[in-house]
């Protein structure tokens, strides 16, 4: 992946904030948009099992400052229908985001333009989850590496040690390795380096001043 880039991931930030329309403190949201703009992510990859309308609207954000593209992989059953409601939810911000319905370990793996991903978004309420998470760590890693975030991992009483993973406990919980070339992996650093040792990114809000500080 590129450089980190402080001045996309606090624009993506600050666009996944207004985009959520909450006047209460950031959340996942704001932390999942910041991180993938800030690494300058050009395919993002989200599989769920049922749509999280703002974690979509984060990638969306991240987009924007990008010029990537996000793909949303439906897995869960009656995902027709989930893609039908999800298209509501989402309202005009739909058209950003590119719908596929299928399996998402095997479509990381086997469909060569996803192979490109750079940024994986993963629903740890897949029942498959560990297993997207190794189609993941192996499609990242035949570029060059990649981050590879798992959402709603708080309740989730299995080990991640095989990742190597960062848990951050931010909304319902956060997991995030970065990969390698060659399914390399660390838990933290954002250059280019697979550093072993996490870092603290500041992002200020241009608007009233206030900065907010996230480890990676």
């Amino acid at each position: 992946m590129a450089c980190w880039s402080p001045e996309n991931a606090t624009k993506a930030y600050l666009q996944a904030l207004k985009m959520g329309k909450r006047d209460n403190e950031p959340d996942i949201t704001e932390f999942i948009s910041a991180i993938a703009a800030g690494n300058n992510a050009q395919l993002m990859v989200m599989a769920c099992s049922t749509m999280a309308v703002s974690t979509a609207l984060a990638l969306v954000a991240a987009a924007h400052q990008t010029g990537g593209r996000v793909v949303c992989i439906l897995s869960g059953l009656n995902n027709e229908d989930i893609h039908a409601s999800s298209e509501e939810a989402l309202g005009p911000h739909a058209n950003c985001i590119e719908f596929v319905l299928g399996d998402a370990q095997k479509l990381l793996i086997d469909h060569e333009e996803y192979k490109c991903a750079d940024f994986v978004l993963i629903d740890c309420n897949l029942d498959d989850h560990k297993g997207v998470f190794r189609a993941a760590k192996e499609c990242t890693s035949n570029h060059g590496g990649g981050l590879i975030v798992g959402y709603n991992a708080l309740h989730k009483r299995i080990s991640w040690s095989e990742f190597k993973t960062r848990f951050l406990p931010i909304g319902e919980g956060l997991v995030v390795t970065r990969t390698t070339a060659y399914g390399g992996s660390s838990s933290g650093g954002s250059g280019g380096d697979g550093g072993k040792r996490s870092r603290w990114v500041v992002t200020v809000d241009k608007c009233t001043g206030e900065e907010h500080v996230f480890r990676l």
